[in-house]
């Protein structure tokens, strides 16, 4: 692995927030050329984009920093809080079973594309579904599917399962990041076109735009300047509630491992698990109370400059170039989302579903907690939620999704 240029995560973060910046500034720029750019590729997505691009040419590394790590357990969680204490949950009722529809689409895509993606390959080219024993492909292509349908403690369920080699497991875990990645990069330039797909889709989205209004009008009514006090309050919550989640999921994930090791199934084991659902059944309960005020002083806004952290953070784990280490394996993994997107859109274009249902319902598979949100915020703050339920619903069924997907691929392996 090539050292980076920039080692020190105090300097990697200033980099990141300088990128951030420079999209940020001419995002919001009057100047003809950037209001074009930006009418085609969404700001979000470069926000993701250019730290992979700084990852890919050495200068930073995704690897050797801390940073997602800590994006991840301290601003992702604060996000959450911060976006889901103005939440409606009447109204994110009213969104219909679509979400649920498309989040099981995705599900079998992915059952159903692994063994379909090896027997296309094996017809072309027999080399690349090769080894034997820990060192077969199917195995690793397991650990692949454990982390698409739940996350990375259903990922590491399917490498105990199958007795996957450390080595080829290290491949796939390649694999895994950057197809999953590219992809997410798809559904945000979706989100910036979103409104001519879902003409494609003929889909009725008036559910979510009622939603939106609905959150648009309520922030007008309680908007105000905040003071330093009530920036103070925002980050006190946001932070707070994280420190009792993280309390709870170091108290929970042990003792269930401990006591009930078979609920691993359910990621049940996993502290990141605890941490999301605590934090996001903390704040919805605070959506009852007055805390829900905290969002005219601008706690969506503020949670929504953690996501883009996070997304830069995520960004910069991208290394487009390990694709070339070895091809066959990503090409597997590129048919085998493609098989995932094709039974997504063949299923939205039947029930009409709008793209926001389809991009969700996506990435709750494909990237878990972590990634869901950000998908669902580029529609509108008020929508992260919904991305974080789909999830988690995600992480109960990944270990048994996997499980039948690597035994379909066991058997097309021959």
């Amino acid at each position: 692995m090539v050292e980076p240029i920039f080692k020190n995560d105090a300097i990697v973060l200033g980099i990141l927030m300088g990128i951030l910046g420079f999209v940020f500034t001419t995002s919001s720029s009057n100047n003809p050329f950037w209001k074009k750019f930006y009418k085609f590729i969404p700001s979000l997505l470069l926000c993701y984009f250019i730290p992979s691009v700084f990852n890919s040419l050495g200068i930073i590394s995704g690897d050797s920093s801390k940073l997602y790590f800590v994006a991840s357990r301290y601003l992702l969680p604060t996000s959450l809080v911060l976006l889901t204490i103005s939440i409606d949950l009447h109204e994110i009722k009213k969104l219909g079973s679509k979400a649920i529809i498309m989040f099981f689409t995705g599900t079998i895509g992915i059952i159903i594309g692994g063994p379909a993606a090896i027997l296309i390959v094996s017809a072309i080219s027999p080399d690349i579904i090769g080894g034997s024993g820990p060192d077969a492909v199917w195995r690793g292509l397991s650990t692949v599917a454990g982390s698409w349908i739940g996350g990375g403690a259903n990922q590491a369920a399917m490498k105990e399962v199958f007795e996957v080699n450390d080595s080829i497991f290290s491949s796939m875990v390649a694999v895994d990041v950057i197809i999953a990645n590219v992809w997410m990069a798809f559904l945000l330039y979706g989100t910036g076109i979103n409104n001519k797909i879902d003409r494609w889709f003929q889909a009725d989205s008036t559910s979510i735009n009622e939603l939106k209004e609905k959150i648009e009008a309520y922030q007008s009514q309680i908007m105000r300047i905040p003071t330093t006090s009530d920036i103070v309050k925002v980050l006190s919550v946001g932070f707070g509630i994280t420190a009792i989640a993280h309390i709870g999921a170091d108290l929970i994930a042990p003792s269930i491992l401990q006591n009930a090791p078979w609920l691993s199934k359910f990621s049940l084991t996993s502290s990141f698990f605890w941490l999301i659902v605590i934090s996001t059944t903390l704040s919805v309960i605070l959506s009852f109370t007055k805390a829900r005020e905290l969002e005219g002083v601008g706690a969506s806004r503020i949670g929504s400059v953690f996501i883009y952290i996070l997304v830069a953070t995520i960004g910069m784990k991208m290394n487009v170039l390990a694709i070339f280490d070895n091809p066959g394996l990503f090409i597997i993994g590129l048919i085998w989302m493609m098989i995932h997107a094709s039974m997504l859109i063949a299923v939205a274009k039947v029930i009409k579903a709008p793209f926001f249902f389809m991009a969700v319902g996506s990435q709750a598979n494909v990237g878990g907690a972590a990634s869901a949100p950000i998908v669902a915020s580029a529609f509108h703050p008020s929508l992260a939620p919904v991305g974080v339920l789909l999830a988690v619903l995600g992480y109960a069924i990944g270990t048994y999704g996997a499980w039948v997907c690597g035994v379909l691929m066991q058997v097309v392996s021959g």
